[in-house]
């Protein structure tokens, strides 16, 4: 492993029942980098991010982070190794309001989720802290405000900030402008990249305009395997890209 590499994968593979969803991948993950896996539908796209956080176990293969093979490790484990999924691990308690939210995972990253019972000088300093990760996020406006009660595209910034809590080396985000309207992606869009100056940042996106804008390397999936990788300007002109999502207008 190269040591500006964060992650990498080798020949990485999930069978389901005779079915090859993700078919001998290799991907290298360049430390402090945002890399994006595109790919049509059925690609194995959120087949290879599952892999990636052990929700899924590979048939064959190995993933390493950080030059440690953390192949078979459980999920929570390797969160703590830095390797954090947002919108897995940072699911947001709608009765509680954003400043809650982002406390509970500040309470995770101390070990101490379930211990309510501290020191009014401890949920001080955690609430310092929370504020500082709400207003990196956009959201101090909306501190007192039940995380039900946020529009869409705020609900995911406020996960953002709860992942952020976790202070994670590397993230992983899935989709994470899928359905929102114009604005809201470009506020997302600003986010993530405002979030990957100090770390790196592994998503799965279908918006190919956030994907030209945010990432500096580009891996294509097609039918489990890699198709293509490089810059946008390399892989958006590679006739085999354009044959796999020109084809896949059926889904």
């Amino acid at each position: 492993m190269a040591d500006d590499t964060i992650l990498e994968t080798r020949g990485l593979t999930k069978e389901f029942k005779g079915f090859v969803a993700v078919n001998g991948v290799d991907l290298a993950v360049r430390r402090g980098t945002i890399h994006a896996l595109i790919g049509p539908n059925g690609a194995g796209k959120t087949t290879c991010f599952n892999l990636l956080t052990h929700f899924l176990t590979p048939t064959r293969g190995q993933i390493f982070f950080n030059g440690r093979e953390i192949t078979g490790s459980r999920p929570a484990a390797i969160a703590r190794l830095g390797l954090v999924r947002s919108f897995q691990i940072s699911a947001v308690f709608p009765h509680l309001t954003v400043l809650e939210n982002v406390r509970i995972a500040l309470q995770r990253k101390r070990g101490r989720s379930l211990d309510f019972w501290r020191s009014a000088r401890v949920l001080n300093e955690l609430d310092a802290r929370a504020r500082e990760l709400i207003e990196a996020v956009g959201l101090s406006a909306f501190e007192k405000t039940p995380a039900g009660e946020l529009p869409y595209g705020r609900k995911r910034a406020l996960e953002i900030a709860t992942t952020l809590a976790l202070e994670p080396e590397m993230m992983l985000l899935d989709e994470p402008t899928a359905g929102m309207a114009h604005e809201d992606v470009g506020r997302i869009s600003a986010l993530i990249k405002k979030v990957a100056v100090n770390r790196t940042v592994l998503m799965v996106e279908h918006n190919l305009s956030v994907v030209e804008n945010l990432s500096h390397t580009i891996t294509v999936l097609a039918r489990g395997e890699v198709l293509a990788e490089g810059d946008y300007a390399t892989v958006s002109r590679n006739p085999q890209v354009i044959q796999a999502y020109m084809g896949s207008a059926d889904g």
